[in-house]
């Protein structure tokens, strides 16, 4: 978990800065807001408390003891600093080394990277003065998230509005993650449900929306991974990694997983680790679905049959190897533990990650879960956290299997 300071000027992408500083926090970090005396013109305080639940600074006067060096021992305590937005003005001052404010003063005292996701009006993001200044920075290492296109508050259409949050937090995970402890390795993850196609209308499926999944992918291109995300049909935007293959059905995630295990047509490596984060659906209609809907009046009986079970083949090919790495997931209604020790043996796999649906916060569609990891000689259950943090401490998991000297089954 990183330290984050969220500086927050005064244009009209103050309102999201919100969203940026609950995607940080959801991703695990702590963030403290900073507020110029402008933002607070667009944005209240409290709305950053509420999100951060941290105090929000908004002077570098406040009363108190050490109040006039605050933002000294702030400085300090930093892993980076993120202006979000960077009006022209907070550029300018972090430019010519400017500190008539809290913002300013925190710039110049703390040795965090900087990260800038710059708001203005087209012709003044153009303008030759902020294009010296953005140079100036830039020069010194400070980090930019460029402005994007579209509308503009003060009507016009161009280059000057905000960055989407997401993408600043994309941006500030890079820099948080210089080490890329997973650099050189292929991960592969599937994520999301599959739909089991009845008629043109009318399907079998599940209630994962691949939120899980994708904070796993996320979490691995983070850490310098090469990713292929297989992802079943979800309403969430998959997260930014080498390749994403789309699938719907059951047999459609199995010929995926197989393809890319087996040799990747894309030029990848060959794949290191497997993450089974997807809810596969395990039985479809044997028949296929149909080509025309099926009216109310004829009735309906469905002949079921199972569907693949790609992560007990992909133990089954491993045999008694290392590698890939393997971990498959444990959806249950209530104690997990047994159904995952039972899939650790019978599908050969390394490490099972459990969780009972049914426990508060720890379901299908929400952000956060309460999982158990199990391992052939480990149980080790976690507290409720966000998905981003099951995701960050999963991997650290894995990547100590990757450093295991010696194949991970062969003495089941």
């Amino acid at each position: 978990m990183a330290f984050v300071g969220l500086g927050v000027s005064g244009g009209i992408g103050a309102y999201k800065a919100v969203e940026v500083a609950r995607l940080l926090q959801k991703r695990g970090h702590r963030v403290q807001a900073i507020l110029t005396r402008n933002a607070r013109r667009f944005v209240g305080p409290l709305t950053f408390e509420a999100i951060t639940r941290e105090r929000v600074i908004t002077t570098q006067f406040a009363p108190g003891v050490n109040a006039d060096i605050e933002h000294i021992a702030l400085a300090s305590s930093l892993d980076l600093l993120l202006v979000a937005p960077a009006t022209a003005n907070v550029i300018a001052k972090f430019a010519h080394g400017l500190a008539d404010d809290f913002l300013s003063a925190l710039h110049l005292a703390t040795k965090a990277p900087v990260l800038m996701a710059p708001a203005m009006n087209t012709n003044m993001w153009e303008h030759p003065s902020v294009v010296a200044n953005v140079n100036a920075l830039a020069a010194r290492g400070v980090r930019f998230v460029d402005p994007g296109e579209g509308y503009l508050a003060c009507g016009w259409v161009g280059k000057g509005r905000l960055a989407e949050p997401e993408i600043i937090v994309e941006a500030a995970e890079r820099v948080l993650a210089p080490d890329r402890s997973l650099a050189g390795w292929h991960v592969l993850v599937t994520a999301g449900p599959t739909l089991e196609d009845i008629d043109p209308v009318r399907f079998l499926g599940n209630r994962s929306s691949g939120r899980m999944g994708f904070e796993i992918a996320r979490e691995a291109a983070r850490r310098g991974a090469d990713v292929t995300l297989i992802a079943g049909p979800t309403a969430i935007e998959p997260p930014p990694v080498t390749r994403v293959v789309r699938v719907r059905s059951a047999r459609d995630m199995h010929a995926a997983v197989m393809a890319t295990v087996d040799g990747p047509s894309t030029g990848a490596r060959a794949v290191d680790v497997v993450i089974m984060a997807a809810a596969v659906a395990d039985f479809t209609p044997r028949a296929g679905g149909r080509t025309e809907k099926i009216e109310k009046g004829a009735g309906l009986t469905l002949d079921l049959e199972r569907t693949p079970d790609i992560l007990a083949e992909l133990g089954r090919r491993r045999g008694d190897a290392s590698k890939p790495v393997l971990v498959g997931f444990a959806a249950q209604t209530g104690d997990p533990v047994p159904a995952a020790r039972g899939k650790l043996s019978q599908k050969r796999v390394d490490l099972v990650v459990a969780n009972d649906v049914t426990a508060p916060g720890a379901g299908f569609d929400v952000d956060t879960n309460q999982v158990t990891l199990v391992t052939a000689d480990q149980v080790d259950p976690l507290p409720i956290l966000s998905k981003a943090r099951v995701a960050a401490v999963l991997l650290d998991r894995v990547e100590s299997l990757l450093q295991a000297p010696v194949p991970l089954v062969g003495t089941r």
